[in-house]
């Protein structure tokens, strides 16, 4: 049950993981979409769940959990990550999401976090996020399973509350589309994953949504 209430506690919101400040996109998505309607919205939602999270933050996450604390093993994922997002939004916003990741977990006292976070000011490690989650939940004790999940659920909640943040979707109407990605996520998350596989992303709508938001002369979101 501690494995379970360890995916809890990382999955919460309130944790400090740096997630507050980036849309994931979303926030372009909508100056796009002015009139982008609820259920437009959800089928973004899972639009970037299957085509995004599913078949590279996933794969990603994945890797580094394997490592099972290799840091070299845990850079070279970090370098594959960064090699491959072409938006420079999301790079940044991926890596501050990992600093702030690492930070509070290093605060906390894990040893591999704060291995992690050294590396990274050292410029031995980049920090993205998916890598950084995957390296620290194998050492919390999640098994792949859950370490996915947890995954799954927070990028979700993570562009719903973006959405609500951004007055597009009611508190409600959010919880409602969370709601209905669950099971979702669920099936992404026991598909398998083979050591061998390749990152992959197919979301153009959102890339350039997030590409043209880093011109925006006004902003609440990071990316």
């Amino acid at each position: 049950m501690l494995r379970v209430l360890q995916a809890i506690w990382q999955a919460d919101g309130a944790f400090p993981s740096g997630a507050f400040a980036f849309s994931y996109g979303i926030e372009g998505a909508f100056a796009l979409r002015r009139d982008m309607t609820l259920g437009d919205f959800e089928a973004l939602v899972a639009a970037m769940l299957k085509q995004r999270w599913a078949c590279y933050d996933r794969v990603a996450l994945l890797w580094s959990y394997r490592a099972r604390g290799d840091r070299e093993a845990i850079a070279a994922v970090d370098r594959e990550v960064e090699a491959s997002t072409l938006i420079e939004t999301l790079r940044t916003g991926s890596r501050r999401n990992g600093g702030a990741f690492l930070a509070s977990h290093a605060r906390l006292g894990q040893p591999l976090a704060i291995a992690l976070r050294d590396d990274v000011q050292a410029g031995n490690c980049l920090g993205h996020i998916a890598v950084m989650q995957g390296a620290v939940w194998s050492e919390l004790g999640l098994d792949e399973a859950l370490a996915q999940l947890c995954s799954g659920y927070t990028a979700a909640s993570g562009v719903i509350t973006a959405a609500i943040r951004l007055g597009a979707v009611g508190a409600l109407q959010g919880q409602g589309v969370l709601q209905r990605c669950l099971p979702l996520i669920e099936q992404l998350a026991a598909q398998e994953v083979p050591d061998e596989v390749e990152l992959s992303s197919f979301v153009p709508f959102l890339d350039v949504a997030a590409a043209r938001h880093a011109q925006a002369d006004l902003r609440l979101f990071a990316n």
